[in-house]
């Protein structure tokens, strides 16, 4: 049986999405990131979604799931060869926001794979200087 789409069908029989969709996409990959749910994600990742995928706000699937806490999630994107030194639309690195939010595996994690903290404003060693978390940069 052949299927041809209705009328007001919004899945594109090309295996494309359209704008509204992949805003959907994004969004809920986005939400992924932020919620630790690493597995999901990963899938995500395992058919294709782009790892340094930016939302509206230039925040990547790594910013959320490091100012979120999410030490799995960060572990897994990082693993995957996530940038930890790309800024969001508002100049934050993942870092110097894992700092802010005090999440010093986070943190860790993000220093391990070779962030820069002389990147973003505040930058890290700003920002740990700022809430007293120097001794995480060492």
């Amino acid at each position: 049986m052949n299927h041809e789409p209705a009328p007001n069908d919004p899945t594109p029989t090309d295996g494309t999405l359209d704008d509204e969709q992949a805003q959907r996409l994004v969004a809920l990959a986005m939400d992924l990131a932020r919620a630790g749910e690493t597995a999901q994600l990963a899938e995500f990742l395992d058919h294709g979604f782009v790892l340094d995928q930016t939302d509206v706000a230039g925040n990547t699937l790594l910013m959320l799931a490091a100012y979120s806490g999410q030490a799995e999630t960060v572990a897994m994107l990082l693993a995957r060869g996530a940038n930890p030194d790309l800024l969001n639309g508002r100049e934050q690195s993942p870092v110097a926001g894992a700092l802010f939010k005090g999440e010093d595996e986070v943190v860790a994690l993000l220093i391990a794979a070779g962030a820069d903290l002389d990147a973003g404003t505040p930058t890290a060693r700003v920002a740990a200087a700022m809430f007293g978390r120097e001794h995480l940069l060492s």
